[in-house]
């Protein structure tokens, strides 16, 4: 048995809280506020999104990403505000093992806290466990991001490892990588129930 993923499908994953959409080009404009105001924001990721040329960057990297059907990324809007909020998205999407990981995910500060990312991941995995069919999900973080990190485990996540200078940065630096995952099993004895109860 294989995943059920279409990269051409369009997903839209909602509920009281928060609306997550299939990221476009257009989306460029609702983000790039985010690029130009909150720099900082992708101190810890691979890719930053800083500035205008970041953004740019950013999109289209996405976007080529799922058009090559192995990425999947959503623009994320905060529905007790109508404003846009910040992006994520499935990635490295292997249906043939069932598998995903998840990760890009970003907010702007003022949505930083509020409870918003428990909603996000909550639809996410909710979907790839019992829509796309999948049996594990993945998270990767650097390993110095403690807040990344005490979100991953705040919503079921187990700590697998840490894989040493494994990624380079924009630095010329090498980081190590925190590896966490959630596996299907999981979701359906306890973790979907302890993340509903805490939204």
């Amino acid at each position: 048995m294989s995943a059920n993923f279409n990269p051409e499908a369009n997903y839209i994953l909602e509920d009281n809280r928060v609306k997550l959409q299939p990221l476009t080009t257009g989306d460029l404009a609702n983000l790039l506020p985010f690029a130009l105001a909150e720099p900082d924001t992708w101190n810890y990721s691979l890719i930053s999104a800083a500035g205008e040329d970041g953004m740019k960057a950013y999109v289209q990297a996405a976007l080529n990403g799922r058009a090559e059907g192995k990425e999947y990324p959503f623009i994320i809007t905060d529905k007790n505000t109508g404003e846009y909020a910040g992006c994520t998205r499935f990635y490295d999407i292997n249906p043939a093992y069932q598998s995903l990981q998840l990760g890009y995910t970003w907010y702007g500060k003022k949505f930083r806290g509020t409870g918003l990312n428990k909603h996000c991941k909550f639809l996410m995995l909710q979907f790839a466990f019992e829509q796309l069919n999948m049996l594990r999900v993945e998270f990767r973080a650097d390993a110095r991001n403690q807040r990344s990190i005490a979100a991953m485990k705040s919503i079921g996540c187990t700590v697998e490892g840490i894989l040493r200078s494994n990624m380079p940065l924009a630095d010329g630096t090498r980081r190590d990588s925190i590896v966490l995952s959630i596996l299907k099993s999981e979701w359906e004895q306890d973790v979907k129930e302890k993340l509903k109860n805490r939204l």
